[in-house]
């Protein structure tokens, strides 16, 4: 049986544990998949650094489109990240009659329908397994274990880095800057953290869960995003003290016409599962009809981690290659024509509770006034903490409220934040409390 000739485009991090596990676990892909797979060429615009894996010289060129001409490669596996030149290098390896193996999640949340209509085009195929929680086989999940499922909610804890920094300053304490610099040092951030920390890399992981997911095109655009550098240790006390915790959650909800999409900070009871997460972990909770809830967790970045699942896309081409058959399996888990357009809920129109921390001065009367026009807005409370006096001239006044519209939030807050008695604006988070079973450890 002939052997799968492969061309990878990107030696770096992930790139250098795709070749690792093909050096350490080549025999037993080998008996896996009843033939070799075989690294023939790789591209990368930097072959003078040292890696930490090693290969054939004769194999690297510094020009993506040797990989691409190729005529003997099957697959092409990009691994450089970014818009371009990577969508550029995908389109014409289609066009070259190669399948593609990514792990670009920038490029798929925004060119996913792009790059699909060309792939059905030139009769190939493009996995990407690796775009969404790195070593979590959540893409494959969806489009072949749940194939039977109508899947109503997607909760993601889907970015390591903003995991990290959350979970350090709740069981450590700390700052969000300090705790940014720990993680920046320790190599858990980049220089630049504003993809991780604003919500963006999360958010584009949640596009492509909702397509998969919802079987619905959600422009990119019209996720909400809200990111973690607003988060204080004072929040993530008087979360603890209402017996919450605070995650960057990427959430996605469908009754079967309107969508949420939406990533933003999330207080979470300190008994659901997904609050235990912490560290550069990550973790998925689904919801299906018929297979109720369940919850997927491991590393979600790393070399080894999304390695793990670049190869495991490859195997799958491979298998596909050495049948005869090309997809087998839709690209975006449901057929062409039954994707539709998604119509996103607006972030005024979701109802939720809400945590709100006002920066009060010490008079009586404020928690009345307060009160006062939260009921105007029918914005019902359900707890309070008020700390007394002596602790500065503001001090914080905490409530946890029932369900309310935002619109109805944000109209109360603005006439609030203008009262003489506020000093600060008013600090917002809002609440997911309505999971049970397994999600809450609770034995059904």
């Amino acid at each position: 049986m002939r052997g799968i000739n492969v061309g990878l485009i990107g030696w770096g991090t992930v790139g250098s544990g795709v070749i690792k596990i093909l050096q350490e676990n080549g025999p037993l892909i080998e008996k896996r998949l009843g033939s070799k797979i075989v690294l023939k060429r790789v591209a990368d615009i930097d072959l003078k650094t040292e890696r930490e894996v090693k290969v054939n010289r004769g194999v690297l060129t510094d020009r993506a489109d040797e990989v691409i001409a190729d005529p003997e490669i099957d697959v092409v596996l990009e691994l450089i990240g970014g818009e371009e030149p990577a969508r550029s290098y995908i389109l014409e390896a289609f066009k070259q009659g190669k399948h593609v193996v990514t792990a670009n999640k920038a490029l798929l949340a925004t060119h996913l329908d792009e790059l699909y209509q060309v792939a059905q085009q030139c009769n190939v195929d493009l996995n990407f397994e690796a775009a969404v929680g790195g070593g979590i086989p959540i893409i494959r999940t969806l489009k072949e274990g749940f194939v039977a499922e109508r899947i109503e909610t997607i909760f993601g804890i889907l970015n390591g880095t903003s995991n990290y920094i959350l979970s350090t300053m709740t069981n450590e304490g700390g700052r969000f800057t300090e705790v940014l610099r720990q993680a920046q040092a320790k190599g858990y951030a980049e220089v630049d953290p504003s993809l991780d920390i604003d919500g963006i890399d999360a958010a584009h992981k949640l596009a492509i869960l909702i397509k998969l997911a919802f079987g619905a095109k959600v422009p990119f655009e019209d996720i909400f995003i809200e990111g973690i550098s607003d988060i204080t240790p004072l929040d993530i006390q008087f979360g603890r003290e209402f017996g919450y915790k605070i995650k960057l959650l990427a959430i996605g909800k469908t009754d079967g016409e309107a969508i949420e999409a939406r990533v933003h900070p999330t207080m979470l009871p300190s008994d659901h599962l997904l609050a235990t997460v912490d560290g550069v972990f990550n973790a998925i909770f689904l919801r299906g009809n018929a297979v109720g809830e369940t919850l997927f967790f491991g590393q979600g970045a790393g070399m080894m981690a999304t390695g793990s699942a670049v190869v495991s896309d490859l195997i799958e081409l491979s298998r596909n290659i050495l049948k005869g058959t090309r997809k087998r399996v839709p690209i975006l888990s449901f057929q062409g024509p039954s994707i539709r357009e998604g119509k996103v809920k607006d972030i005024e129109d979701i109802v939720r509770p809400y945590y709100m921390r006002f920066s009060a001065l010490d008079r009586p009367g404020v928690l009345s006034k307060i009160s006062g026009v939260l009921g105007k807005n029918e914005i019902s409370i359900a707890s309070v903490i008020q700390k007394g006096r002596g602790v500065s001239e503001a001090v914080p006044v905490v409530m946890m409220t029932h369900e309310a519209r935002e619109r109805n939030v944000r109209k109360a807050l603005r006439e609030i934040d203008q009262m003489d008695v506020i000093l600060n604006e008013t600090m917002l988070i809002r609440v997911e409390d309505e999971l049970s079973g397994l999600a809450r450890g609770v034995e059904k």
